[in-house]
């Protein structure tokens, strides 16, 4: 074998994903696609990022473009916004500067699992958890939400725990479902998870991803697990709110409900080992523009609108559809039963969706609602024509 087997695993995880990136590069240069795939943007770039960017591109010393680590003013600008949307006294030394989500996921998994070490994660979910555990050599175990309302089963995450789990990974508002989870759910979780770790005498972590966290309808409050599990690490990404992906900024944080002791052995390893895993701080300029990007959101009122015409224009034609209470996505369930088919027929019309196989989930699809309220209005008569023609074939 050339690859590591690590490498050959992480690779079969994620072969499903590549390949429909490579189907995507068609839908990328047809100016007629309607495309509701990945969360990318379909409009020009939200001009406070752009601002706050540019603002920001002068030098004003020598070393503007040195190597950059944990930049002290993105470290307290963010410990505030926390402070203040999580109610949890988080400090700037809890923070650690990373490219995006992505990279803060592989800054937990480096610091608090080894080889061998099992992560508890949930399905449906993102699809790269899993390809990204075993590139880090790590096991991932999959606990099933609950099938009709898609909450987090506390059973499920309980059943899937064994001596050899180290991390227990949750998402809210979480994609694909749109599902925002409430702080009873936390609290249960929390429970589990301590006596889980008395059981086996060995503490289990939670990740806690968030890059959602900012991206809810109908005012849903937001609760995290940090408030409620001191053995907490919230991963956030800005690419959602400001409909970025591309300029990589995140952040990982560590609860400041951690006993001292822990905290400031890990707070000492954060610097470390984000150089470690591959130099994974943001760039210099994304750095500096934390504290004007703290403020800028892409437009929630349109997203909302998107959101209803999309989502009553399904259910109007019979299609089972989970209300999204955050994030930019639809997730429902295909007419006949069949994602992949549903899908290719409407691929066959232009009208280009996710199959829900990305998500270990071959009876549903996923639609981004980052796709332009025009585009929206042309897919409509197709989608509905496509589901009629389905759902007549479901038995």
């Amino acid at each position: 074998m050339t690859m590591s087997e690590r490498a050959t695993r992480a690779k079969a995880a994620v072969d499903i994903v590549t390949a429909f990136f490579g189907r995507m590069q068609a839908v990328v240069d047809d100016p007629d696609a309607l495309d509701f795939t990945f969360g990318n943007p379909h409009e020009l770039a939200l001009r406070g990022l752009t601002d706050a960017m540019r603002a920001q591109l002068e030098p004003r010393s020598v070393d503007w473009f040195a190597y950059k680590t944990s930049e002290r003013v993105a470290q307290e600008t963010i410990a505030a916004g926390l402070r203040t949307e999580l109610a949890v006294d988080f400090e700037p030394d809890d923070i650690a500067m990373t490219q995006g989500a992505f990279g803060a996921l592989s800054l937990a998994f480096a610091l608090l699992a080894d080889a061998g070490d099992e992560v508890v994660i949930p399905v449906p979910g993102w699809f790269c958890y899993e390809p990204m555990l075993h590139a880090a050599n790590l096991a991932p175990v999959r606990a099933l939400l609950a099938p009709d309302t898609f909450d987090l089963d506390i059973d499920a995450i309980a059943q899937a725990i064994t001596p050899r789990t180290r991390l227990v990974v949750v998402n809210s508002p979480a994609n694909p479902t749109g599902r925002v989870y409430s702080a009873d759910t936390w609290r249960a979780l929390a429970d589990v998870l301590e006596q889980a770790s008395r059981t086996h005498g060995r503490r289990i972590w939670l990740v806690s991803d968030e890059p959602y966290r900012r991206i809810r309808f109908d005012g849903i409050g937001f609760a995290s697990p940090v408030a409620h599990y001191p053995w907490t690490v919230i991963d956030y990404s800005y690419g959602k709110v400001l409909l970025a992906p591309g300029q990589r900024l995140g952040y990982l944080a560590l609860s400041p409900l951690i006993p001292a002791a822990e905290r400031d052995e890990l707070r000492a390893a954060l610097m470390p080992l984000g150089l470690a895993i591959g130099w994974g701080f943001p760039d210099a300029v994304m750095q500096y523009s934390v504290p004007a990007l703290e403020s800028v959101t892409l437009d929630m009122a349109e997203l909302a609108r998107k959101r209803d015409r999309l989502f009553g224009a399904l259910v109007d034609a019979g299609v089972d559809v989970t209300r999204p209470e955050g994030t930019f996505y639809l997730w429902g369930r295909a007419p006949g039963g069949d994602a992949a088919a549903f899908c290719d027929a409407l691929d066959a019309r232009g009208v280009h969706v996710m199959p829900g196989t990305l998500f270990d989930q071959p009876h549903h699809f996923r639609m981004s609602l980052t796709a332009t309220m025009e585009t929206i209005e042309r897919a409509i008569p197709l989608l509905t024509a496509i589901a009629a023609e389905f759902s007549s074939t479901e038995r």
